[in-house]
């Protein structure tokens, strides 16, 4: 079965919600915005039944080039993890 794209989704959620395809569009974009500023803000933002995205502070480090083998130094970065939440662990399990 193949994944779901962007707009099946939303056109799934505006026909179990009674949304417009554009509301529920709508719906996912300020969702994501309030992620952002809440990873920015305060490290983490919770989605309740599904998991938090956790903000990431990842270490410099020596690496390799695929191509040649040399060696290369990978800068200190920050990133955002998803955790997955027990209860959608659980179901699927």
């Amino acid at each position: 079965m193949a994944r779901m794209t962007q707009t099946e989704i939303v056109g799934h959620m505006a026909d179990k919600t009674g949304l417009t395809k554009a509301q529920a569009k709508d719906f996912f974009n300020t969702l994501s915005d309030l992620a952002k500023k809440e990873v920015r803000t305060n490290d983490e933002f919770t989605i309740p039944g599904f998991g938090k995205l956790v903000k990431a502070h990842r270490k410099a480090r020596e690496g390799r080039n695929p191509a040649t083998g040399q060696p290369i130094k990978i800068p200190a970065k920050t990133t955002v993890k998803f955790r997955v939440g027990k209860a959608m662990k659980d179901s699927v399990a």
